[in-house]
């Protein structure tokens, strides 16, 4: 008869992960979330030292966000076939280099460019990134944590971003905030080479699709660029209409690709689950509310008001400091009833505060947008973690990674949008552009919590059951024995 000996402290004690990788990781993630929203409150100084308009703050805006939603995909395929880290170190290496080429660019268009090569080192690093966690924290409750505090870092970089840019516009000029990316980039690429373990490689992998990926790319630069043109040569110039039509000829092109692909980068089967398309739209309208209001409220205060950078930042705080308040509360209400019940009211208090907007003008004291700020805010962050959770419980296991790609790049596409429209909107007067620019995204928030309600599951009544617990009772031989006999009495 075999032993049983009891456990000794060393197996009884797991040694403590070491913190480093996750920093790592976490320095690339906030620089790459930093850079969405600390530009935004130096838009006006950029417009003013560069000789810039509207359309060309637009494409500094949107030139980002265009790159990552565009190859974040194909990167997670990259990392994939080559190495999380490999792939992890070349994105710090691109955005750190890019971002000194922001900083000391000396006309818009060569701004422009050089946000578009940081989208591409932001692409790079954040699907690799979650790799690079998973191989480096084996023990699950470690894992668990390094994910939550990865997440954890993206509402702070968001938050701090506006903050962060009016101080460092204030004192230092626009140039410094690009200039703040080197330290910290420099930093996370000697953490991340000697710290990082080397991630499992498939190069046995199908290839990456290529022609998929540029009919891809071609469909969503067009899309931007025909709403970001569209203000300065109007909606029906006949180049605003072929950009528009190469839009559409694109995403034919990418879906046809996409359908005889035998590893599709964009697995169209998933589209099938009625909750996991209905999350990707509602993504889209998201973001495309909330950063298209974070890009027109900096141009409101400081044009309109004449905030100084400093004091437009810290005008920003109630849109942005609920961030971290919305997310926690969402995790749990999520964990407790489901998804649908935290995004249906997310979206509705989003609404309610993107509405709240119209009141704005020339004369609406500050203390009145407080409140429209805030709920915005919230409502987009009590959305958030459960729009995810809601993708993740659609899809299946062996599907995971892609869903979690389809939706991260339908939230930047999102981004790009409501910058791109928003932009256009208020070419003829901000404030008339402002009143239909919100009425737009507060209808776009409805919209998607009707879609929430209808579509998503709540998961957390007594006597639910989510699609996967069904889905196990389906496999399980006693279940499958009881209905048989209830087949039978019947």
């Amino acid at each position: 008869m075999p032993t049983i000996s009891a456990p000794t402290t060393a197996q009884r004690t797991a040694p403590r992960p070491a913190p480093l990788p996750l920093v790592a990781v976490c320095l690339g993630y906030f620089m790459v979330i930093l850079d969405v929203t600390v530009v935004t409150v130096a838009l006006p100084a950029i417009g003013t030292a560069l000789h810039t308009g509207v359309t060309g703050l637009q494409w500094v805006v949107d030139g980002y966000t265009l790159v990552f939603a565009g190859l974040l995909l194909f990167c997670g395929g990259l990392g994939d076939r080559l190495g999380g880290k490999v792939v992890f170190l070349g994105g710090l290496v691109v955005f750190t280099v890019a971002s000194a080429g922001c900083a000391l660019a000396p006309t818009a268009t060569v701004l422009v460019l050089a946000r578009l090569a940081q989208g591409l080192g932001a692409a790079l690093m954040v699907p690799s990134s979650l790799a690079l966690l998973r191989t480096a924290y084996q023990d699950r409750a470690a894992r668990a944590r390094a994910f939550g505090v990865w997440g954890t870092v993206a509402g702070l970089a968001a938050g701090a971003g506006p903050v962060l840019g009016g101080v460092l516009v204030a004192g230092l000029g626009w140039r410094s905030v690009f200039f703040l990316n080197l330290p910290v980039g420099l930093a996370a690429l000697f953490l991340a080479h000697r710290h990082l373990p080397a991630s499992p490689a498939d190069r046995t992998r199908p290839g990456l699709d290529m022609p998929a990926q540029t009919a891809a790319t071609v469909c969503l630069a067009a899309l931007a660029a025909g709403c970001i043109e569209a203000g300065a040569l109007g909606w029906t110039h006949p180049a605003v209409l072929g950009v528009f039509a190469g839009c559409l000829a694109g995403l034919v092109a990418f879906l046809a690709l996409e359908r005889r692909s035998p590893a599709p980068m964009l697995p169209l089967a998933l589209f099938r689950t009625r909750a996991f398309a209905a999350s990707a739209v509602i993504g889209v309208l998201l973001n495309t509310g909330f950063y298209g209001l974070l890009f027109l409220a900096p141009l409101y205060f400081q044009q309109v008001h004449h905030y100084s950078a400093l004091r437009t930042g810290f005008a920003l705080l109630p849109a942005v400091g609920v961030v971290a308040a919305g997310s926690a509360l969402a995790g749990r209400l999520t964990a407790r009833t489901g998804p649908r019940l935290p995004m249906v009211a997310g979206l509705a208090v989003g609404a309610a505060g993107l509405a709240g907007w119209l009141v704005a003008g020339p004369g609406t004291p500050y203390l009145a947008l407080v409140a429209p700020m805030a709920c915005a805010g919230f409502g987009t962050a009590l959305t958030m973690p459960a729009s995810v959770a809601a993708v993740m419980e659609a899809a299946p296991d062996e599907r995971s990674g892609a869903a979690a790609a389809v939706f991260n790049t339908a939230r930047q596409i999102g981004s790009a949008l409501g910058v791109a429209l928003f932009g256009t909107l208020i070419a003829t007067g901000l404030v008339a552009g402002l009143h239909t620019a919100v009425s737009i995204a507060a209808a776009g928030f409805l919209t998607a919590a009707a879609l929430a309600a209808r579509c998503i599951p709540g998961g957390g009544r007594p006597g639910h059951r989510t699609r996967r617990e069904r889905e196990a009772r389906e496999r399980d031989p006693r279940e499958r024995r009881s209905r048989g006999r209830t087949a039978r009495r019947t």
